[in-house]
Order: structure tokens, then C-alpha cells, then sequence
């Protein structure tokens, strides 16, 4: 009984952590949609509507995972590109952000070796 007891304490409590997890990324996706979605992609498909503004989903390999750029995200991200706007976002808006562009990312191709 003490062992059903602690395997349903763990279950909720993972269960609990997937649903706080779920409406970050519901959150960051809010964001993103209100912010971005009129240049980017947002989403897991789909073209961005300006075909020099890169879909979100292909960002894992040149931003999400560089330290800095939570830190960017809160100071002030902005673009070498003239007409994107700076965007400042608090703590938690940037993790949201940050969290729902992770869950979106395309898997990355592996390396082709060169042909003999």
C-alpha cells in the first residue's frame, strides 16, 4: 500500500510538472504569435510570410542554445535586420520563449560524408 502510495505521489507530481511545462510553452507561443508571427514562422510548419525572416523552428542550431541569448531575450533582442523591431522581455516571458522555440525545433540533419 505505502509503495501505490508513493508511486501515485510521483505520478501527479510529474503529471503536474508536464502541465506547468505545457502552459509555459502555450505562453511563449502567445508571445511569439503576438510579436513575430506577422515576419516569422511560429510553428512547427508552415512559411514565414517574409521569406528573409527564418522560421523558428530552424533556430536550434544558430541562437537557442548559445548562453546568452535568455539574457539577449531580457535586455533587448534586436537583429542586424532594419525593419525588426527591439523586443524586451521580462524573466519569465523570455524562458516561455525560449522553452515553447525549443519544443518547436526541427531535428537536425545529420552530416553528410563526403562521397568517395
Amino acid at each position: 500500500m505505502r509503495c501505490l502510495l508513493i508511486l501515485s505521489t510521483i505520478g501527479l507530481g510529474s503529471s503536474t510538472c508536464a502541465h506547468a511545462r505545457d502552459e509555459e510553452q502555450q505562453h511563449g507561443k502567445e508571445l511569439l504569435q503576438k510579436l513575430c508571427a506577422r515576419c516569422h514562422s511560429v510553428g512547427r510548419t508552415g512559411a514565414s510570410s517574409n521569406r528573409q525572416a527564418p522560421p523558428f523552428r530552424s533556430f536550434s542550431e544558430t541562437k537557442l542554445y548559445d548562453s546568452d541569448f535568455l539574457q539577449r531575450l531580457q535586455e533587448g533582442y534586436s537583429s542586424i535586420h532594419p525593419s525588426m523591431p527591439t523586443f524586451r522581455f521580462n524573466r519569465d516571458d523570455a524562458e516561455a520563449v525560449l522553452n515553447y522555440m525549443k519544443s518547436i525545433q526541427e531535428p537536425t540533419k545529420p552530416k553528410q560524408s563526403p562521397q568517395r
